[in-house]
Parts: C-alpha cells; sequence; structure tokens
C-alpha cells in the first residue's frame, strides 16, 4: 500500500518506522523546516528520511496547487499526518482513495486543537492517550481508528509524558497497522459535544498567575518546563524562569500571592491557596537550584513576585 506522509517531531518519526515496519511504500513525505529560534530537542525526520533514501521535502504551504497535483501524480492509496503542524485542507484530503489520517496526542474528542499534550498537565488532568483518525475539513474531527491511554504521574512533566505518549504510539500504530492495510480497521464517529477544544500555546502563556492556587501554579511550571520555553514571573523587575516547583498546601493562606518566606535554605512563594517551592529558577542569567536561591534571594525577602 502507497501512503503519502506529513510528518515532523519524534512522533512523526516513529510513525514512519511504524509504516515501514509493516510493509508500506512511501513514495514522498512532507515535513518542516527547523526553526532555528526553536530549541530542536527531537528527532528530525528529514534525516530519517535520508538514511532510508525516502523523497523527502518541506514546502511553506502543502495546500498549493503545485503540491497538491505533485501529491495526485504519486497516486498514494492513503495518507497519514504525524504531529504535521499544517491543516490538510479539502482538495488534499480527496486525493487517497482509502482516506488520510492523523496521530493527535490525546484521548480524542477530548483537547482537539494545538498543544494537548501541553494542555492537559496545565489542568490538571490524570489521564491522557493518543488517537489514530481519519481526517476531515474540520481538526481533529474524523471517525476514530484507534485509541491508547495512559496515566498521567503527578510527577510528570510535558517532556516525561511526551515520552510515555511515543511509547503508547508506537504500540498502538503496531496494532492498527496490519487492520489498516488489511481493510477492517474500525471508523467510530466522534461526538464532539463530548470533547473540548483548545488552542496553541506561545511562550507570554507562560507567566505564573500567583493568584491561583499552588497546584494550578505548579501543573502550569510541569507543562512548559525543559525543554519547552518555561514558565516565568517577575521579581524586582527582573524576569525569572521558573523551571521546576514543589506545591505545599498543608498550610494554606500563610503567604499572600507572591509573597515569598525563607526557611531553612528553601524558598516558598504565597499562591491564592498553599504556596510552591522554589526548586529551580534562572534569574540574572544564573540558574539556581536548592540553598542557591535561598541565598541569591534572600537580601530581597520583602520583595514579591508579580
Amino acid at each position: 500500500m502507497k501512503a503519502v506522509v506529513f510528518a515532523y517531531h519524534t512522533m512523526g518519526a516513529i510513525g514512519i518506522r511504524a509504516l515501514i515496519k509493516h510493509g508500506f511504500t512511501l513514495p514522498k513525505v512532507y515535513t518542516h523546516d527547523d526553526d532555528p529560534r526553536e530549541n530542536i530537542w527531537f528527532e528530525s525526520v528529514a534525516e530519517l528520511c535520508r538514511q532510508h533514501d525516502i523523497p523527502c521535502a518541506a514546502p511553506p504551504d502543502v495546500n498549493t496547487p503545485a503540491v497538491v497535483t505533485e501529491i495526485k501524480s504519486l497516486q498514494p492509496d492513503i495518507m497519514f499526518s504525524f504531529f504535521y503542524r499544517q491543516m490538510l485542507k479539502s482538495e488534499l484530503l480527496a486525493i487517497p482513495p482509502r482516506g488520510a489520517l492523523n496521530l493527535h496526542p490525546s484521548l480524542l474528542p477530548r483537547y482537539r486543537g494545538r498543544s494537548p499534550l501541553n494542555w492537559v498537565l496545565v489542568k490538571g488532568e490524570r489521564k491522557t492517550g493518543v488517537t489514530l483518525h481519519y481526517m476531515v475539513e474540520k481538526p481533529d474531527a474524523g471517525g476514530i481508528v484507534a485509541q491508547a491511554e495512559t496515566e498521567i504521574a503527578k510527577e510528570d512533566t510535558a517532556k516525561t509524558l511526551h515520552d510515555k505518549l511515543a511509547a503508547l504510539a508506537a504500540d498502538m500504530l503496531d496494532q492498527a497497522l496490519p487492520r489498516i492495510r488489511a481493510g477492517t480497521a474500525p471508523n467510530r464517529p466522534l461526538d464532539l459535544a463530548q470533547g473540548s477544544y483548545f488552542g496553541g500555546r506561545k511562550p507570554e502563556d507562560g507567566r505564573i498567575d500567583w493568584t491561583q492556587s499552588c497546584w494550578e501554579v505548579y501543573n502550569l511550571v510541569r507543562a512548559v518546563t525543559r525543554p519547552w520555553p518555561g514558565a516565568f514571573s517577575y521579581f524586582m523587575g527582573e524576569k525569572v524562569m521558573v523551571w521546576m516547583v514543589s506545591p505545599d498546601d498543608a498550610a494554606p493562606g500563610l503567604l499572600a500571592s507572591g509573597e515569598m518566606d525563607i526557611e531553612d535554605d528553601q524558598v516558598h512563594v504565597g499562591a491564592r491557596f498553599g504556596s510552591v517551592r522554589l526548586t529551580e529558577i534562572e534569574f540574572k542569567g544564573k540558574v539556581l537550584t536548592g540553598p542557591q536561591i535561598a541565598k541569591e534571594l534572600g537580601p530581597y525577602w520583602r520583595e514579591k513576585f508579580k
């Protein structure tokens, strides 16, 4: 079976490997050029394609007439999208007779849209997963072919959760792709009324709101900590990157929102309910952990985080 693939990121590489493993022919892969402003910590789809002698291109827009014509000429039986950042419009989706499928990192119909990996942590969810579904013009709205779920641990960050979902996706594709080739895969309709939709996240969305509870602050920090851009606040007019915190709801209300307290070389910052202990920050160009934070911020103990 001939498959045209749209792929980026580690999940894209996982999808391509799974297709190769299960005997799909890949006449071409479309990916994205890396953004020099972005922290590139994930696997390169372009490099993987070079290793397997698969033609690969990164057009700025795959929905242009020239690219649509090219894909028609490849005569794919099916198309797959793995973490590709562009929406495929109806003219592209109509090309393959076996349809077009997308790998989405959430339990659809929940967390349709952008950045679900981060949003489930921001919202304090206890489980998430991956979904392979048919693409229609409306985002993340086509029928489900396969789905797998995993627990979100209290200590998970976006990176550890990403790694869980990557392993989960590889297993799910191993089970689903033979059925897709055989034409026996299910197509379970989505009830969008039971779901939710979230937009993309920008670095400025990482600003900490200290009027939230200590758990909401913690969830934001772990959702965007390295290798993502990070959560931040301001202290004495200086931007402080907050890379990791520990929530403490044992004694709520002792510190006002953003107020700092230092005890036993530990720095706590007040939230609406409880406080968080700063365990790793970046202040004035220095990465600080543990007692280093107390030593650096101690002289300014009357100041507040804003």
